[in-house]
């Protein structure tokens, strides 16, 4: 399924919990003569800075991060996720994407659309906008491999077509460590294009993930400069 490393300021924790309560009571509870299709999850965390393709969405500052998925046995799912933000007067990010999943002969695909909102920003920067993505994956064993792609015929602050390719590995190390490695390209019609990379390593304990990774871009400008991002997050 979709989803940003962490792709919600303003959600609790709590709440995701009351949310994921409900909707498992209404769709396990016995003796229910309906059954809602699919399943629900939640996922909440937080990042010591938000980098969205290299550039930092936070002014290089923390962020609580958090979304709600629903996905269906057919391999169609749609999902909510949101995050603190800090530019002009763009202050939180809420995304909608809806997609299908599946996997053919061990290749898994991913293919959808996403639309990234902020809400309260004003209308003159021309913020929100689409894009369509496809991924595609594939598990060796000794190493998982992936690419995607995602287009926008108009992309954040009306800067026209946009194109973004990424790859990315990541292999199983001792003691449950992973080391996860990526690369992407945006391609911006009227604006600037640059390539982004990060390596980190993750694992998994007593129910969370965490990560710490090196994230650097080929611009030397603020907010895009090489960092350390640490995070850490649960799913429910």
């Amino acid at each position: 399924m979709f989803k940003k490393t962490l792709l919600a300021a303003g959600i609790a924790g709590a709440a995701l919990f009351g949310v994921q309560a409900t909707a498992n009571a209404a769709s396990h509870s016995e003796g229910d003569s309906f059954q809602f299709p699919g399943e629900f999850s939640a996922n909440v965390g937080f990042v010591s800075d938000y980098r969205f393709r290299g550039f930092t969405q936070a002014d290089s500052e923390p962020a609580l991060q958090g979304g709600f998925d629903w996905s269906h046995d057919s391999g169609v799912y749609l999902g909510v996720w949101g995050s603190n933000v800090e530019f002009n007067d763009a202050h939180l990010e809420t995304d909608f994407y809806g997609g299908y999943t599946n996997e053919v002969g061990g290749l898994s695909y991913d293919v959808g659309v996403i639309y990234y909102a902020y809400p309260g920003a004003s209308d003159r920067f021309n913020f929100n906008f689409f894009e369509g993505y496809l991924g595609l994956g594939y598990d060796f064993d000794v190493a998982s491999v992936s690419a995607g792609t995602a287009y926008s015929p108009d992309f954040f602050g009306s800067t026209g077509d946009a194109l973004y390719t990424n790859a990315g590995v990541s292999v199983p190390l001792p003691a449950d460590f992973a080391l996860d490695a990526g690369i992407g390209y945006q391609m911006i019609d009227q604006g600037t294009s640059v390539i982004d990379w990060s390596v980190g390593l993750s694992k998994s304990l007593f129910g969370f993930d965490f990560s710490v990774s090196y994230v650097d871009t080929e611009q030397n400008a603020v907010g895009a400069d090489a960092t350390v991002i640490f995070a850490v997050s649960r799913s429910f």
